[in-house]
């Protein structure tokens, strides 16, 4: 593929949404064709998702593996409807989460077997994983701080006991995956965070 995939993770008010704005902002200022997105919900089949895995209103709880298949299920169309095609089409996609995402939520967050995900991934990705991805890392106080756990959706409504485990999740995969995945201290000053993800990148694509 021609284009450059890019995502960003991190536990909620870990400022990634802001990071990757940033970076769509910097990269079109470049003169970059760049497709910004996120999951769940970055096409109209992963809205309607996004509406039912996240909503708090329902009062039908969601099994763990059904809740895995959902995001699976957005993340499928989103690769073949938006991700791929711009690939091919020689763009910079940003997403903002991606598998890793899964594996830190539903694998070490809901402790569903990192074995069965994976391959589930794979099976709804066909294989595609980003060229960089970034970790905006921040503790659970700092993410407090910035509006952690109010007006939460049904995810961010957990206990901060997952939310130690999704973070350990990330940690993980990061030490899984140090070529494609980096860790930036999230709790700095936004426009420091952003100088060390505009270094990163800048460096991948030359």
């Amino acid at each position: 593929m021609a284009g450059l995939f890019i995502s960003f993770e991190g536990i909620d008010k870990s400022g990634k949404s802001t990071q990757a704005k940033l970076l769509v902002e910097y990269l079109q200022g470049r003169g970059y064709d760049v497709v910004a997105t996120y999951e769940p919900g970055g096409t109209e089949l992963g809205r309607e998702i996004r509406g039912l895995v996240l909503n708090r209103k329902s009062h039908a709880e969601i099994h763990a593996g059904a809740e895995m298949f959902l995001f699976a299920a957005d993340r499928a169309q989103h690769v073949k409807e938006l991700i791929r095609p711009a690939l091919n089409a020689g763009k910079v996609v940003i997403s903002v989460r991606y598998v890793d995402s899964t594996l830190a939520y539903q694998g070490y967050g809901r402790g569903l077997n990192l074995q069965d995900l994976n391959a589930i991934q794979n099976v709804a990705t066909r294989g595609l994983m980003p060229d960089i991805t970034v970790w905006v890392d921040v503790d659970l106080q700092t993410a407090r701080k910035r509006g952690w756990g109010t007006g939460a959706d049904r995810i961010e409504a957990e206990d901060e006991a997952f939310f130690h485990r999704v973070r350990q999740g990330y940690e993980a995969r990061c030490k899984a995956e140090p070529n494609r995945i980096f860790r930036v201290d999230g709790t700095r000053p936004i426009s420091d965070v952003f100088g060390d993800v505009k270094k990163r990148v800048a460096n991948r694509m030359l």
